[in-house]
């Protein structure tokens, strides 16, 4: 199993246990209230969302990493698509973007 799909497979788990929020509405509530502690775009999402996400989590000082597309994101946590998540705990969050960075 590569890293690609171990980081994939820990977003899995985070969201079972409650804390990924997934979609651009609950991502950017999830930025804006403190409660994120990374923020994962899909590469296929638009280039406004992008910027605006970018911008937010620039502010807000939250990591960003651009990956995959809509579906994988979505397929990882159980849905069918989403261009943005925010994973809201430390530690999971911590080890998924090291993960994926490696990928």
């Amino acid at each position: 199993m590569n890293s690609q799909s171990k980081g994939l497979s820990m977003l899995g788990l985070a969201m079972k246990a409650g804390k990924v929020s997934s979609g651009e509405f609950a991502t950017e509530q999830a930025v804006k209230s403190g409660s994120a502690y990374l923020v994962i775009l899909a590469e296929t999402a638009s280039a406004n969302t992008q910027k605006k996400f970018r911008n937010m989590c620039a502010y807000y000082k939250v990591p960003c990493i651009l990956f995959g597309n809509k579906e994988q994101l979505g397929r990882a946590i159980g849905r069918e698509y989403r261009s943005s998540l925010a994973v809201c705990e430390a530690h999971f969050a911590e080890k998924i973007a090291a993960l994926l960075a490696e990928a």
